[in-house]
């Protein structure tokens, strides 16, 4: 049997170049909006938060305060299993449709949060509970997202099509720098104190509309409309995940910690808050720095672009594989850069470290969807994204700060990155390149083999 022609979704209906573009277009709106939300709250502890809900806590407010970025990341599995129970069963395209009402409105009251000093230790309290809407919000966004570009790609270009959620981050990190440099100007000084930072919050509700406006458009994924249809929708499709895969979603999710661990030097508000803290070595502008991260965002964006396209040529681990060296470098040129205290070089060190971020995140959304058969796939990358994210970037900032506080240097914060680097490089190694593997439900005994090296099934 001749194979279908390549505009053919895998319910054999054709998919047109308008369709495509309006799910990428789509994909890419939602997702910078849902990280936009995410990261807005993580530059603002950097920046803000340890003074304005942390004060009493004197030279631990920092530590504090980046501990709440991670707090959410303990609720991102729960987020990733209601997702991906409701994605399996009910559709990918009604849960991006909650999860980015749910991350709107979380971010918007954050806007509108009254401070220690006004409520109290109050204002903690409900801070760190909106925070943790955004994780359950941040939970199911990723999946769903990847699964409606993925799923509607031609086999020969998932990787392109993946790039798309995936350069909703560096797009997000571009836009919440941007905002935020911004109101540094707009708002300066203690006005920026007082109210500025608020803004890039309320922001969100502009936001969320338009993401909203755009993914209603958008049609479900044909892989999801088949399973529908032929009734093959699994019934308790988490309990099927960790019965035959939990050692796939084990190394799927230490590929991503790999990269996760690192980029929440920046996208965790590490590296702001390090470059610009009063009574740290650096005490530099808040302006400034932000910027050289926005623009470390597009080198991101462009690296992340690249490889996804890559991946389609040379496999996703190959581009992997060079993704963990370039990333590697990264590492261990970023602080002596970032501790010139010179904002061109501050901006080169993040540079250099976001190609091999990039290159170890564009690929990211295809090696998951061709890791999991149909049935289960969309729990499946939800819950090895989510667990990835705790054991990479959830504490990475509370641990970085910790451990300069407790050496005086940041080599040890190079050391802790560069064995996170080699961990996702292992998981890496461990998995065999599944590119162009069949993504639909008549092709579930293809996708249920082990691709874990020395395993023969699940």
């Amino acid at each position: 049997m001749s194979a279908p022609p390549q505009g053919f979704t895998p319910t054999g209906t054709i998919a047109t170049t308008a369709d495509r573009r309006r799910v990428v277009f789509a994909t890419v709106v939602g997702t910078t909006v849902e990280w936009y939300d995410f990261f807005i709250y993580a530059t603002a502890v950097g920046l803000v938060f340890g003074q304005l809900f942390f004060a009493p806590l004197g030279a631990n407010s920092a530590i504090v305060a980046f501990a709440t970025v991670g707090v959410s990341f303990l609720f991102r599995p729960l987020g990733a299993f209601l997702a991906g129970h409701f994605g399996d069963r009910f559709g990918r395209k009604v849960v991006l449709m909650w999860t980015l009402i749910l991350m709107g409105i979380s971010t918007a009251l954050i806007g509108v949060l009254p401070t220690y000093e006004a409520i109290g230790i109050a204002a903690p309290i409900l801070l760190v509970l909106l925070r943790i809407l955004q994780g359950l919000s941040a939970g199911g966004e990723w999946g769903g997202a990847v699964l409606m570009a993925v799923e509607h790609a031609p086999k020969t270009r998932r990787g392109a099509f993946g790039a798309s959620p995936q350069i909703g981050v560096p797009l997000g990190l571009l836009l919440a720098s941007g905002v935020m440099a911004l109101m540094t100007v707009i708002a300066p000084g203690d006005a920026f104190l007082q109210w500025g930072w608020r803004v890039p919050f309320l922001l969100s509700v502009v936001l969320i509309l338009i993401g909203w406006y755009v993914r209603r458009r958008v049609e479900e994924s044909p892989v999801f409309e088949e399973l529908a249809a032929r009734k093959e929708k699994a019934q308790m499709p988490i309990v099927q995940l960790f019965k035959k895969h939990a050692l796939l979603v084990l190394i799927a999710a230490l590929v991503f910690a790999g990269n996760n661990a690192v980029g929440y030097m920046t996208t965790g508000g590490y590296i702001q808050g390090y470059a610009t803290n009063p009574e740290g070595p650096l005490a530099l502008e808040r302006g400034p720095v932000l910027w050289a991260v926005a623009g470390s965002a597009v080198t991101w964006l462009l690296s992340t672009l690249a490889a996804g396209f890559i991946s389609d040529r040379i496999g996703r681990r190959t581009t992997y594989i060079i993704g963990w060296i370039l990333q590697l470098v990264g590492v261990f040129t970023l602080f002596p850069l970032v501790n010139t205290g010179q904002i061109g070089l501050i901006f080169a060190g993040l540079a250099i470290l976001t190609i091999g971020l990039g290159f170890t995140y564009g690929p990211q959304a295809a090696l998951y969807s061709e890791l999991f058969p149909a049935s289960i796939r969309f729990s499946g990358v939800s819950i090895s994204y989510a667990i990835g994210a705790i054991l990479g970037g959830a504490f990475a900032p509370t641990i970085a700060t910790a451990l300069v506080q407790a050496t005086g240097s940041t080599m040890a914060v190079t050391w802790y990155l560069a064995g996170m680097t080699v961990i996702g490089l292992v998981a890496t190694l461990l998995l065999r390149d599944r590119s162009g593997i069949p993504l639909g439900p008549d092709s579930e005994a293809e996708q249920s083999v082990n691709p874990i090296y020395g395993l023969a099934k699940a």
